[in-house]
């Protein structure tokens, strides 16, 4: 199954673009339509919330009802027919992120500073989830990639590359944050998908890239100009190859971090996710929310 799914959906888009006769429309749209709008999409991105795991050196967030200034009360539903939050975020190293190199290097780009050209890209998820049961500090090595390629065929350039440990699954355990020993990402392996896959960006599901004492794997990642994924989520419901992956995040001037939304489309028939239709737009009425001052957010 070399590359199976990823050559079958990557054939679908590029027949459904181009064909061997040019189709009457020379847009994308007969690509969604053929291609992206029965596909299954699946969120990789935690919630952010005031109880989200951080780094305690940037210390807690909180979220509060937003104020009318003029008279120093919360905006209601019932009095002003809305309502507003008000967000004192203590980094943007928080929840699932897209590092820029300006996070370490301020002679390369921030995040507003990153082209448009990422918003969509070939998806490979490498998962050492074997290793990490048996070493829960084990960090993702070059034989692991050749082990994957071989099984499922080169990474293709420009492509995004999750590392799947699980570590995610204990999210949103405040702890997580505080552990020293952590799955991570080698210097070496970077390098090789860097350097030699020439990848757009690899992403992690600790806050960390790595447990060495300089972080020398973000260190070199930042200082050469690349970017990197933190915090991702539900690597368990994507295959390792076959998907694309969306990337958004907040256009913050100068920013040195990104708040960001990685969100996996896969082929129809894959087993996780949901489907564009009818139930998107209006979307569907559920509980009402209100403040819940213990939790310090909306809740349902």
């Amino acid at each position: 199954m070399r590359g199976s799914m990823a050559a079958g959906l990557a054939a679908t888009l590029v027949l459904a673009a181009c064909g061997p006769t040019p189709p009457a429309k020379t847009d994308l749209w007969a690509v969604y339509d053929q291609a992206l709008k029965g596909a299954k999409y699946v969120d990789l991105t935690h919630t952010i919330e005031p109880s989200s795991p951080v780094w305690y050196g940037f210390g807690p967030s909180k979220f509060a009802p937003a104020v009318d200034p003029k008279t120093g009360k919360a905006y209601a539903y019932g009095k002003d027919g809305f309502e507003a939050t008000h967000y004192d975020l203590s980094t943007d190293q928080l929840g699932t992120q897209l590092d820029p190199p300006a996070h370490w290097a301020p002679e390369y780009p921030s995040i507003d500073e990153l082209p448009a050209s990422y918003t969509i890209r070939p998806l490979v998820v490498i998962p050492i989830t074997e290793q990490v049961a048996k070493d829960p500090g084990y960090h993702l090595q070059v034989a692991d990639i050749e082990a994957f390629e071989t099984a499922h065929g080169t990474i293709p350039a420009g492509s995004v590359v999750f590392v799947r440990s699980d570590w995610s699954k204990r999210w949103p355990d405040p702890q997580l944050a505080q552990e020293k020993v952590f799955p991570g990402v080698s210097l070496a392996a970077l390098k090789l998908l860097q350097e030699q896959r020439h990848i757009l960006f690899h992403g992690h599901e600790p806050l960390d890239t790595d447990t060495t004492p300089t972080l020398e794997g973000e260190a070199w990642l930042m200082h050469n100009g690349y970017a990197q994924a933190e915090g991702v989520a539900n690597l368990d419901q994507v295959p390792p190859t076959g998907c694309l992956v969306a990337i958004g995040y907040p256009k913050l001037k100068g920013g040195t971090g990104g708040y960001a939304r990685y969100v996996a489309i896969c082929p129809p028939g894959w087993k996780y996710g949901v489907t564009a239709g009818a139930a998107d737009a209006p979307l569907p009425k559920g509980a009402p929310l209100h403040w819940d001052a213990a939790a310090g957010t909306r809740v349902r």
